[in-house]
């Protein structure tokens, strides 16, 4: 749902796209032996973590006229890029490295922009104006008077014996799909434990290349945390009959491996399913941890308010590991939610731009996402959370899938499959806050934007 680079330097692997030199103080040479181009003294906004909403936070707040000095530091060695491709077309080989790229290295240096890579803050000591000083692994400090958290999250560990043999992978960033990529070309058995938005867009791309795929679920259904029942029994059915081995319910005692690889996952009646590549895709863990250093407010990411704020009044939150008031439009009042989507990475960014100007522009809208397995793309509008009816659309000949969620007589979500044109007239729908009578919308011959009301 929701990215990859090899962009590192010689030598220590960091490099930086640095601001030119202009009228704000925090802009001369480097602090300590962090690389060229992060202020020495003093920077107006830190952002740490190069993510989609790092960048287009930076972006945001150029386009509103802002003139402060901005650094921008990633803890990888790779320019920032975008993660949806990482386990499709980058993984297959159909898109090149460079693509995955958000901003040529002239966009940062024009725009007035420090971006560092390579350096991970590991520390924040706070000062009582807002402001204060971060501290990097190798110990380097950076001052700053504000400060805003894009940091994402991680791939969710496994525990089990043999996770730690050579084969077993995750995939969450460039290094990740660097790695796969380089395993997969001599791989022939591939094991993807869990059944969600990564692990599935990877085990079709997979069992594109060639690979005999096997995906072990712990759960009863696929993408249980993401889509209704009917949803995940289409994607079921879809995967196995294109060939893919799909086990719910899957337990399993061990990773196997000799000679220090992988060799395959022993279940629990003792049968081994053979693996060259085992790939594990069990969610992700919101990167709270500086955060809950400076006494944020943390409960399944960073709270903050509509404007992005966090707990402090000051520091902003964005993206991945922010928990945010549900944005939809009608939402319970009160109700909370992670948004792991671009779309909320960018539209979020936005808001947080706002709020470090000095404008409060509450955070609302229409969440999407989207998922592409193979030839079947899922696209998501809304939030199905309370929803108490659902109702299926489907047209067999032209390949078209749909699940309407309905809370009361009122639809507040859409899961459709190769129907981009449903998706389309839901999305309206929600944004414009009108409606899509179930009654009506029962006939799947009948066009969605044609009987959208009024509430």
């Amino acid at each position: 749902m929701s990215h990859a680079t090899a962009d590192t330097t010689a030598g220590t692997g960091r490099s930086v796209e640095a601001s030119r030199a202009g009228s704000s103080p925090a802009q001369a040479s480097p602090v300590g032996v962090l690389p060229a181009g992060i202020a020495p003294e003093l920077t107006d906004l830190l952002i740490v973590g190069a993510s989609q909403s790092g960048v287009q936070l930076a972006a945001s707040l150029r386009a509103l006229g802002c003139t402060d000095h901005i650094t921008l530091l990633g803890d990888e060695a790779h320019r920032p890029y975008q993660r949806p491709a990482l386990s499709k077309e980058f993984l297959q080989g159909t898109m090149d490295k460079e693509k995955l790229i958000f901003r040529t290295a002239e966009y940062w240096e024009d725009h007035r922009i420090a971006l560092a890579q390579d350096v991970r803050i590991t520390e924040v000591e706070r000062c009582h104006d807002g402001g204060g000083t971060a501290v990097s692994a190798t110990g380097d400090r950076i001052r700053f008077r504000r400060l805003a958290l894009t940091v994402g999250a991680r791939a969710r560990r496994l525990d089990v014996p043999g996770v730690e043999l050579d084969g077993v992978v995750y995939l969450r960033n460039a290094d990740d799909a660097l790695k796969l990529k380089e395993l997969a070309s001599g791989a022939r058995d591939v094991v993807v434990i869990g059944g969600g938005f990564i692990g599935l867009e990877a085990a079709a791309s997979m069992h594109a290349m060639g690979k005999r795929v096997t995906v072990l679920e712990y759960g009863q259904r696929l993408i249980g945390r993401a889509v209704g029942e009917a949803t995940s029994e289409f994607f079921l059915q879809a995967h196995r009959e294109r060939g893919i081995d799909v086990r719910l319910e899957a337990r399993f005692t061990q990773i196997t491996g000799d000679d220090g690889s992988v060799t395959g996952v022993q279940l629990q009646d003792g049968t081994v399913v053979k693996a060259d590549i085992v790939l594990i895709g069990i969610g992700v863990v919101p990167n709270t941890e500086l955060a809950e250093s400076l006494g944020l407010a943390v409960d399944n990411g960073i709270r903050v308010d509509r404007h992005a704020l966090a707990s402090d009044g000051t520091t902003v939150a964005v993206g991945d590991v922010a928990n945010l008031p549900n944005p939809m439009p009608g939402a319970p009042v009160g109700e909370r939610i992670r948004l792991e989507s671009v779309n909320n990475a960018v539209e979020h960014a936005k808001v947080a731009a706002y709020a470090l100007m000095g404008r409060r522009e509450e955070y609302t809208g229409t969440p999407w996402f989207w998922s592409n397995q193979a030839d079947l793309k899922l696209q998501i509008a809304g939030l199905s959370l309370g929803h108490d009816r659902t109702l299926v659309r489907r047209d067999e000949e032209k390949g078209r899938f749909a699940v309407l969620y309905y809370r009361g007589e009122q639809i507040i979500a859409a899961d459709c499959v190769n129907n981009p044109l449903d998706f389309m007239a839901v999305k309206s729908a929600l944004s414009n806050g009108k409606n899509i009578p179930a009654e009506e919308a029962s006939n799947p011959s009948v066009a969605l934007k044609s009987i959208i009301r009024d509430v």
